[in-house]
């Protein structure tokens, strides 16, 4: 009993097959349009990147300028907030110290306890 897979005649691949050529032609064309879809696809999927990065760009710009504002914002109100209470202290010294002597004995009584 002969086994016909082991000759070598029936290991090659192509073995068995007639070469018609619009089956060869056909293997062709598919080839050839799954390439140019795969080119599509990436090429879609390039322009959607660039896109995102674009936005995410734009907007991390947008939240940068949004938060430089607001610092700036928050220095001007802490120099105004410093100057106000420096003119308080001169115009009431006395009135102050004894505030602070105050709030030092209450916070040393906290502390002890």
């Amino acid at each position: 009993m002969s086994n016909s897979f082991s000759t070598p005649e029936n290991l090659d691949p192509e073995a068995g097959f007639t070469h018609n050529p619009s089956i060869g032609q056909a293997a062709n064309e598919l080839r050839t349009a799954a390439g140019e879809k795969a080119r599509e696809f990436v090429h879609a999927a390039e322009n959607k990147a660039t896109e995102f990065k674009e936005r995410a760009s734009a907007r991390a710009q947008h939240l940068r300028d949004s938060a430089n504002d607001q610092w700036e914002d928050t220095r001007v109100r802490a120099r105004e907030l410093h100057v106000t209470a420096e003119d308080y202290i001169r115009q009431n010294p006395t009135k102050c110290v004894v505030s602070a002597l105050a709030l030092g004995f209450l916070a040393g009584l906290i502390v002890r306890r």
